[in-house]
């Protein structure tokens, strides 16, 4: 089975020029704590709730500061033909809850949740990734 079977398509997104407060508006509307971040169709980053709490108000930024000040840049992304059974264990590995995916001209064509394995993959996909992401230890850096 491929990623694009199960993946969310419709997916919120935020512009690196977007305020903080604007990606916390979303977040909260989508019930949500991450929300991938594009220029255009192209994805550049992606910002979670805790990057808004600890990137920014642990430096003291308020929350007019930018999308592009507080989120992660370096960050995985699936292939919508990627194979669930691979991309859970990528997300095992990273320790991610949720992975954009992307086409094969790169744009962003959806994202994959430990709950959209959950509820749909076959065998052992959601266990491989959920005991990876509730593993101790993060691999996660802080800018």
């Amino acid at each position: 089975m491929n990623i694009r079977d199960l993946m969310t398509s419709d997916v919120q997104t935020v512009a690196p020029t977007d305020t903080a407060q604007a990606a916390a508006g979303f977040m909260l509307s989508a019930d949500t704590g991450s929300i991938p971040v594009c220029d255009g169709d192209k994805i550049v980053g992606m910002i979670t709730d805790r990057d808004i709490a600890v990137r920014g108000v642990g430096k003291g930024l308020g929350p007019d500061c930018t999308v592009a000040e507080l989120m992660s840049k370096d960050i995985v992304c699936a292939r919508d033909t990627d194979d669930v059974h691979a991309i859970a264990q990528q997300m095992s590995d990273k320790q991610v809850r949720r992975m954009p995916v992307i086409d094969a001209e790169d744009r962003l064509v959806g994202i994959v949740s430990l709950g959209d394995l959950s509820r749909q993959a076959q065998d052992s996909a959601a266990k491989t990734a959920l005991d990876g992401v509730s593993a101790e230890g993060s691999q996660h850096e802080q800018h």
